[in-house]
């Protein structure tokens, strides 16, 4: 895991390079076939003077079009927009192969609008996969996840029209309850369900929680049944294999066929910035063939995707270097270890997983008040929540934690609780 950090100005160079290297609408190059332009020039001018030191908003003003995927071939570069894409190319085997040690080549991925899409482009990959390769029946597919995990998990069986096997976890360690995975799967089977799309967890959206993907593996390979594992790495995808050096969720682990990373969560991108990647000849399934109109065709749920994101991710990745995004991603977690100490401290019943950010407080030691001064997120807003979530972000200042920390305990020394 290591790549070269950048200075601001050879990322500028790059950029602005990449940028000339795509066709300008302005330019005198004729382009008449394409159904798009620059953004509308009453209120986004291209001669702004800050626009000549500002490579992420000059691609946002010039409009690159990034659709389809462009790590399949140079075919499937679209030569009006060949610049920038190379960029996104870049993107991809960066993260593929130095974050999630893939080999050179072997994986493709597009920038998606975030971990949403690129979880159902997960599962419409694997139901056509078993249709076209077992002449499965959608009847028997079946989506297998935990309960703590996100819910594009639900919205992507309802649009693929898959059955879903929620997972139970244990309520104090978060883990899946291998028991009753093996009773669900048992159940699924008599049933009729014969293929399964298992969702692991690297990092759930509430919790923190990481699934076990080895488990997992060995589970599924030991029922001798087909089956394709998808990491929805959203939220903990730029922090996780940072903080742990041992992770198994990397593209040398054979269980792991694809893998969600948002860049808008840690990354710190704009919305709309969602990785995802996949082994080589597995995106083929979703090919669009109708979609003749571009070079090399469509494989995405999204289709048309603003350039301007996919640069954000590569410029925010290159000026840290693989040494300084570790450091950081360290900082943060140093700065949630002192929290849970401190709650500790107050023995107030937490969960954590020790590679990431992200800390579950058990509602009754926080009063809503408190978790709504301080913009706790609740694991229910329609039932009385049980958890409420911190997350130490960059934004987070020492002096709110603490003042946060000092009102817990106050409250708690005039409670039963305390």
């Amino acid at each position: 895991m290591y790549w070269k950090k950048l200075s601001h100005e050879q990322i500028k160079e790059t950029v602005f390079k990449s940028i000339e290297e795509n066709l300008d609408y302005r330019g005198e190059h004729p382009i008449l076939g394409i159904p798009g332009t620059y953004l509308d020039t009453t209120e986004f001018y291209p001669d702004a003077p800050f626009l000549k030191d500002a490579p992420y908003m000059s691609a946002m003003v010039s409009n690159p079009n990034h659709i389809g995927v462009h790590t399949l071939s140079e075919e499937s570069v679209l030569e009006v927009f060949q610049g920038t894409q190379k960029i996104e190319r870049a993107l991809i085997k960066l993260v593929a192969e130095e974050i999630f040690n893939g080999n050179p080549g072997e994986q493709d991925g597009y920038v998606a609008t975030g971990g949403t899409e690129a979880n159902i482009e997960a599962m419409w990959i694997y139901r056509n996969f078993f249709i076209k390769e077992y002449e499965a029946r959608i009847g028997e597919i079946a989506v297998v996840y935990s309960e703590d995990s996100h819910y594009s998990m639900p919205k992507g069986a309802n649009i693929l029209n898959l059955s879903s096997i929620i997972l139970k976890v244990d309520p104090e360690s978060r883990e899946i309850l291998w028991a009753a995975l093996g009773e669900q799967i048992t159940k699924a089977r008599n049933e009729g369900v014969k293929f399964f799309i298992v969702i692991a967890n690297l990092s759930t959206t509430m919790f923190g929680s990481v699934d076990d993907i080895d488990m997992l593996g060995d589970y599924f390979s030991n029922q001798n049944v087909p089956f394709k594992i998808h990491v929805d790495a959203a939220y903990g995808g730029f922090i996780y294999p940072f903080t742990n050096p041992t992770s198994r969720f990397t593209f040398q682990n054979p269980y792991l066929s694809s893998i969600t990373a948002d860049g808008h969560k840690m990354l710190q991108t704009p919305y709309g910035t969602g990785l995802f990647l996949v082994r080589k000849g597995l995106i083929e399934y979703v090919k669009t063939e109708e979609a003749q109109y571009i070079p090399g065709k469509d494989y995405t749920i999204s289709g048309s995707r603003s350039g301007a994101n996919a640069i954000s991710m590569w410029m925010i990745l290159q000026i840290h270097g693989s040494e300084g995004w570790k450091y950081k991603m360290e900082s943060l977690c140093d700065k949630t270890e002192r929290i849970c100490k401190k709650l500790e401290g107050m023995s107030v019943v937490y969960f954590r997983n020790p590679h990431l950010n992200i800390i579950a407080i058990e509602a009754q030691y926080i009063s809503k008040k408190l978790a709504h001064k301080y913009q706790l997120v609740a694991d229910s807003y329609e039932f009385d929540p049980k958890w409420f979530k911190i997350v130490v972000m960059p934004h987070v200042k020492q002096g709110t934690v603490d003042t946060f920390l000092m009102e817990v305990e106050a409250e708690l020394k005039g409670s039963k609780i305390g």
